[in-house]
């Protein structure tokens, strides 16, 4: 139980920082494309995020080197472009159906929650597996 509510708190800080950073891209930019701006920003800056609080505090993972470092984190990323393409889905839908920033970042975070319930289970399971010594 005490890990699914860290769990739940470290998502909770990666959703705010995705939805931040949307929220400074559409300020700085409200051209043309500027949701697709701003949810690319977001998802970087959220992917980097999560990624050093699930690999610190869920999964306890130190890499052996900067080497393998990288390789767990693009395995990190490329599990995660099912749930992030999840998460664009639900807040694509919101802003479609609603046409507000408000219903926007509602979107997102459900999005965001749905994908992040998912990837647990993903980098359990093949990113932050433990290697039988």
């Amino acid at each position: 139980m005490k890990l699914a509510v860290v769990y739940l708190l470290l998502a909770v800080i990666a959703t705010l920082c995705n939805l931040a950073t949307q929220d400074v891209a559409v300020r700085l930019y409200g051209g043309p494309g500027n949701l697709w701006l701003a949810m690319l920003a977001g998802t970087g800056v959220g992917l980097v995020v999560k990624y050093m609080l699930d690999k610190r505090f869920i999964f306890s993972f130190r890499a052996d080197s900067l080497g393998h470092e990288g390789y767990v984190f693009v395995l990190y990323t490329l599990v995660g472009i099912g749930t992030t393409l999840l998460f664009w889905s639900v807040e694509f839908a919101f802003d479609y159906l609603f046409h507000t920033l408000g219903a926007r970042y509602t979107g997102g975070a459900i999005g965001l929650a749905l994908g992040y319930l998912i990837k647990y289970r993903l980098d359990k399971r093949y990113v932050f597996r433990q290697v039988a010594a």
